[in-house]
């Protein structure tokens, strides 16, 4: 056992840069002078939009020559914070057809993994932003850690994290309970205000980030690293249901890999088909194996139509010899692309596959960029009629890539 943790650490350590400690959780609110951690998002007019921290303050600017320069920066919490800005805990950002900014981060507080998740907007196009607050009600210094947010077409604003109150309750009635669990906030006033949290699921994992996604009627979908009986660390997939609806999890991944501690590895998820041919959703994800020298460890995409894979067995991709990780998804009518970050002789890549037929095959992979030094996690990011790879780097700067005209 001491051998499989020992040999998954030094695996782990590769494909997230973070110290892995089995059953333990790195502090991964660093304050730092600077992040490479940003996020990013196209508004209607053409002009990209960056989130990213430094000294202690969200920083928000935009560039109109899609990266080469940005404009100044504006600080968005009135006063510095430690701020998650590592790997799967950043800033968000996101715009709405309107022209509406939105952003979340998550505060870290004194007490160890315990945070506060905050919300700020702009209703002027980013020329101000109104005063930020946390959007959950829970004020408990306890894990409220790993935003994710989401903007439905109508400018119903969904924000998500993995939450430890149900953890704490059940320490406290001396009841068991395994990792944390997941709870959301919806606004329905374009980020005015929030609805009261809800829980969305019990025994989640600690440390991965949450995606989101919309079904074409604006429906939103959370996927997330779960804890399984016999601490499998698979995938679950809900719908958020409509007022006083019950939630309805399902089990999305089958890699039953047993680990006592979180990989800080995500999952990426993107909806299938569109409109009246709407099917499911595509997944990608990473699975560590259950072997003592991770050599099984693997990327994988598959298909999902809520309750089953549409096709099977899941599709493995990347190499793993260069720490494959961390891919990201965007699909548009029949395409899919997914992108994802590998490390050769000290240098960060950028992979890209293509398929044009919805995930049933899909073309050779390419490189389509590298950089020296530290690199952040690929992104992909649709401007108008363009699909657009977007990748920050320290020796390179950022890399706006334009991959295809979609429609």
């Amino acid at each position: 056992m001491i051998k499989y943790f020992l040999a998954l650490g030094l695996l782990l350590l590769g494909l997230v840069g973070l110290t892995f400690n089995a059953g333990a959780h790195e502090e991964h609110t660093q304050h730092n002078n600077a992040s490479m951690s940003v996020s990013m998002a196209f508004d209607a007019h053409d002009k990209l939009w960056r989130a990213s921290v430094r000294d202690g303050f969200v920083e928000v600017s935009a560039s109109t020559d899609l990266g080469k320069t940005f404009s100044n920066s504006v600080k968005i919490n009135h006063t510095p914070q430690k701020i998650g800005a590592d790997g799967e805990a950043r800033p968000k950002i996101a715009v709405s057809p309107e022209g509406y900014i939105y952003l979340t981060w998550t505060e870290a507080l004194k007490k160890p993994f315990s945070g506060y998740i905050w919300f700020a907007r702009s209703v002027d196009g980013g020329k101000t932003f109104e005063k930020p607050y946390i959007v959950h009600q829970d004020r408990s210094e306890i894990t409220h850690r790993f935003d994710a947010l989401n903007v439905s077409a109508d400018g119903r604003v969904t924000v998500a994290w993995v939450d430890k109150r149900d953890l704490i309750a059940a320490k406290a009635a001396n009841k068991p309970y395994e990792g944390a669990a997941i709870y959301y906030a919806v606004s329905n006033d374009k980020g005015a205000s929030f609805l009261p949290e809800q829980k969305l699921a019990d025994s989640s994992c600690e440390c991965c980030r949450i995606a989101l996604a919309n079904k074409p009627d604006g429906t939103v979908v959370a996927m997330w690293r779960h804890v399984f009986e016999g601490s499998e660390r698979d995938h679950m997939i809900a719908e958020l249901p409509a007022a006083n609806k019950v939630p309805d999890p399902k089990r999305a991944t089958f890699g039953r890999w047993k680990i006592d501690g979180c990989p800080h590895h995500g999952a990426a998820l993107a909806s299938g088909g569109e409109g009246e041919r709407w099917w499911g959703y595509h997944m990608a994800w990473f699975d560590g194996g259950n072997d003592d020298a991770g050599k099984d460890a693997t990327l994988f995409y598959a298909r999902m139509d809520g309750e089953a894979w549409v096709s099977s067995p899941a599709r493995k991709f990347g190499n793993m010899n260069k720490q494959a990780g961390h891919p990201t998804l965007f699909a548009a009518g029949e395409n899919v692309w997914l992108v994802w970050r590998e490390k050769d002789a000290g240098k960060s890549q950028v992979w890209l596959m293509k398929s044009s037929d919805e995930g049933k095959s899909w073309d050779a992979p390419k490189m389509m960029a590298d950089a020296s030094g530290a690199a952040d996690y690929p992104l992909l990011l649709l401007n108008g009629k363009a699909l657009f790879l977007v990748w920050n780097t320290a020796g390179d700067g950022l890399k706006v890539m334009p991959i295809s005209e979609i429609f």
